[in-house]
């Protein structure tokens, strides 16, 4: 009975609300490409253990640990394939800025999210599809998806390629302005941000109580589950501090936003996949900023291991 009532609802989620926020994460973006010059890519193309590391974090562990701690809870069907779902999307562009906020490597983590989103118009559906076939009782709700290319390289090009490409460019151009902008824009696109997050939960609030049980611990432990796989990858090849930060911040913060958008387009907005993707949305920002937090009052040790 609670799987029907959870198919059947409807999030308040739009279309609209959903532009404008893939809007406001390119500001945040731009925000951070502000401080990044082409200097600070190149160790990472020399040395492209981190990349890889993180990479295989993202698109082979995540989703596979995440299939069995779905086969250990037993979540709702529609739950489970919320879970498949946000575990098989790309680092979101927020991660960007929660590991600049980190004293993470910002390079590192802007090329990871590059990279991932340009990989995610095949690894997303095929990650998807690939578990959550695996798992019996969600199985039979699972629908035909399929992802435009031409799409997934529009949404790359206007919220993560353009930005980054116009904020290095004026970087390139005057260090010293875009320094002053970033300065005042970080603080502004973060605060707009979180505002859009705490309005659609607010329009939200009676849907979100009302299931809150079901599916928020599973979201915190999911994503507690996401970021230890980040790091535990990146301590075992054994990489320096400031990257460790990175790849833990790229597996755990994922583009729920995208998300979001793949289940409305292609699940017609599936009750159980809507409500586990916008609460990891909400979820995940407020435990980055504690992870940085935390992190950002830590002194980091160098040392010379790639």
């Amino acid at each position: 009975m609670t799987n029907n009532l959870l198919d059947n609802v409807h999030i308040n989620f739009d279309s609209e609300s959903l532009w404008v926020m893939n809007m406001v994460l390119g500001l945040v973006m731009f925000g951070v490409a502000l401080e990044i010059s082409i200097k600070d890519f190149k160790p990472l193309w020399t040395r492209p253990k981190a990349i890889l590391v993180g990479l295989c974090s993202q698109f082979i562990l995540l989703p596979a640990l995440t299939f069995l701690f779905v086969i250990i809870i037993e979540p709702l069907p529609s739950i489970a394939l919320g879970m498949f779902m946000v575990a098989a999307c790309p680092g979101g562009n927020i991660s960007n800025f929660i590991s600049y906020l980190s004293k993470a490597n910002t390079a590192l983590s802007v090329s990871l999210t590059a990279i991932a989103t340009l990989l995610a118009i095949a690894m997303t559906p095929i990650n998807f599809h690939f578990w959550s076939s695996f798992y019996g009782p969600g199985a039979s709700l699972i629908k035909e998806i399929s992802i435009s290319p031409y799409e997934m390289i529009k949404l790359v090009s206007l919220l993560l390629g353009l930005p980054l490409v116009l904020g290095m460019f004026i970087n390139y151009k005057k260090p010293s302005l875009a320094i002053a902008i970033a300065k005042k824009l970080k603080i502004v696109s973060l605060v707009f941000f979180v505002s859009l997050v705490f309005i659609a939960l607010y329009k939200n609030r009676i849907i979100f109580l009302d299931y809150i049980y079901y599916v928020f611990w599973i979201v915190v432990l999911h994503n507690l589950i996401a970021f230890s796989t980040g790091y535990g990858m990146a301590k075992l090849f054994r990489l320096p501090v400031e990257s460790r930060r990175s790849i833990t911040i790229e597996t755990g913060i994922q583009n729920s936003g995208l998300g979001l958008l793949l289940i409305f387009t292609f699940f017609d907005g599936l009750g159980g996949m809507a409500l586990l993707a916008a609460f990891w949305g909400i979820w995940h920002i407020v435990s980055g900023l504690i992870l940085a937090a935390i992190w950002n009052n830590k002194v980091i040790v160098k040392n010379t291991i790639a």
